[in-house]
């Protein structure tokens, strides 16, 4: 199939884009990759009267490292891009190790990281990253500028806090910290398929070797990437040990309430969703020591 008619604009500076969305609001769409947009619209399931084309905004393309340590990502930036930065691989690990997971380097070549979070796809491992890093994005319009956390941007499946007149136009990320360790793990049925379950943490060690922070996000098991916060509870000030790392999987197992479709039982997503936040802890823990010595 193809898209019902559409009028089409591409704009050439950042003020033009936001005109056109403050104009047309609900009623337009953006493309930025399109990876996801455009088989949508071929399948008439998305039907915008008006596409709005920002990929003649270059200066929305760019990485750049923050003085705290950071880092900000312009929201065009290619997801290609960010997975071969070597700035990303020095100062965001978890980031850098995710990017491989995204489909096939083909859709990575054109897809951008603004759009993978907008669409927030609740199986995609970008908005899960951005929820366990604790991002923040920048929100902008005619009339104002805002910024955003990651845990209040995901509302549900598709769904964020974005409103029809915004452009995101930045992602910033905070800095890595020295005794910080981290994991991603998921299972699809093919590589390149979206995740049927899978979780991402950060672990950080204080200089007794307790835990100091903890975060544990799983993606693919509701309508929006999830923070489990009742087994990061359980493991802040402690011994990370196996007794306890096996408690707080114990309570991610509990604390998972997914639905079945056509890919997994419930049942499937609740045990593998365990599992995986295990493996990721552990994984998570022995990179913690390792930068710790």
């Amino acid at each position: 199939m193809k898209p019902p008619a559409f009028e089409y604009f591409a704009p050439a500076s950042l003020q033009e884009a936001l005109d056109l969305l403050d104009r047309y609001g609900e009623e337009a769409k953006v493309l930025a990759g399109g990876q996801s947009l455009m088989p949508l619209m071929n399948l008439r399931l998305a039907r915008p009267k008006v596409i709005i084309d920002v990929n003649g905004l270059h200066h929305l393309a760019s990485i750049s490292a923050d003085p705290n340590g950071g880092l900000t990502l312009g929201g065009l930036t290619r997801q290609r891009a960010v997975e071969r930065s070597g700035l990303v691989q020095e100062r965001n690990p978890l980031l850098a190790a995710a990017l491989p997971l995204i489909g096939h380097f083909q859709i990575r070549n054109r897809g951008t990281i603004g759009g993978s979070l907008v669409h927030a796809d609740p199986a995609a491992e970008l908005p899960a990253v951005s929820l366990a890093l604790g991002a923040e994005f920048v929100l902008r319009s005619v009339r104002s500028e805002r910024a955003v956390r990651a845990e209040d941007f995901f509302l549900d499946t598709m769904t964020t806090a974005i409103q029809p007149n915004e452009l995101l136009t930045e992602i910033r990320l905070p800095g890595w910290r020295p005794r910080l360790g981290w994991a991603v793990e998921e299972v699809a049925r093919r590589k390149g398929d979206f995740a049927i379950v899978g979780a991402c943490t950060l672990l950080e060690l204080d200089e007794d070797d307790l835990c100091k922070a903890a975060r544990i996000a799983l993606f693919g098991v509701a309508g929006k990437p999830l923070r489990m916060q009742r087994a990061e509870a359980a493991l802040r000030g402690s011994n990370p040990d196996e007794r306890l790392l096996a408690e707080a999987c114990r309570l991610v197992f509990d604390d998972l309430d997914p639905d079945s479709d056509v890919h997994a039982s419930a049942t499937y997503r609740r045990e593998a969703g365990g599992v995986l936040a295990r493996r990721a802890l552990e994984t998570a823990l022995r990179r913690a020591r390792e930068n710790s010595k």
